[in-house]
């Protein structure tokens, strides 16, 4: 909590002396739009990722039950956890060092810088650093992945939506199915696991097509809920 509470005073600091503008150019106010895209954004995030877990379940044989240690606190831990690492990372790679990118470089200047440096991140908080096959898929995957997220502010002006995806696939990867890196969550992988032999066809179903379903529809309705919305104009 206090690792945030340093970031806003830091990004207040920064807009403050380069804009002479306050935190609202991050779009934190909450109005109905703003709610209403959290929780849209929110759910189809949750949805797409839970489909990998569901192709799991049907084409490798997997068995996932409830952990049976669940309960209000765990639930309570978990989610908060992820909406601390979730506005630490928006704060750093979406917040007002990538707006002032926007108004000093340009929007796809800024977009590629602010996509680049998440994917180089993740080869640090996966901890993959020195794995070359897995340093390239991470960085492939989070730096399109943070391309959409910036992108997603850059449209909107706001965080809302950025920040509803990035928590949706998250709590519902890292918590729900206990994916992460928090340890067990809501449902875990029944021990042991099948060891089932499945074709290329059915590998991209199950890993890569999620994925690509989360970006598709985000970016779908990116389009549709700032048809006529408050772009960030510099």
């Amino acid at each position: 909590m206090l690792g945030l509470i340093v970031q806003l005073l830091l990004s207040y600091a920064l807009i403050y002396y380069f804009d002479s503008r306050r935190l609202e150019v991050l779009g934190w106010m909450p109005n109905q739009k703003r709610v209403t895209d959290f929780f849209i954004f929110l759910m189809v995030s949750m949805g797409t990722c839970a489909m990998g877990f569901v192709f799991r379940i049907l084409f490798a044989q997997e068995s996932w039950v409830l952990n049976p240690a669940f309960d209000l606190l765990l639930l309570l831990k978990g989610v908060w956890w992820n909406i601390k690492s979730v506005l630490f990372e928006e704060l750093i790679f979406r917040g007002v060092l990538f707006y002032l990118l926007i108004k000093w470089l340009g929007k796809i200047n800024a977009l590629l810088i602010s996509s680049v440096s998440f994917g180089i991140y993740h080869w640090f908080s996966f901890e993959v650093w020195g794995n070359i096959p897995a340093m390239v898929q991470v960085f492939l995957t989070t730096s399109i992945v943070g391309c959409l997220y910036a992108w997603g502010y850059a449209k909107s002006g706001s965080l809302y939506a950025t920040i509803a995806m990035h928590l949706g696939w998250n709590v519902t990867q890292g918590f729900a199915f206990s994916s992460g890196s928090i340890g067990r969550g809501i449902w875990i992988l029944a021990k042991p696991s099948p060891q089932i032999t499945v074709g290329y066809g059915t590998y991209f179903l199950i890993f890569y097509l999620p994925m690509l379903g989360f970006i598709v529809l985000n970016f779908l309705l990116l389009q549709y809920r700032n048809k006529k919305g408050s772009q960030l104009i510099l």
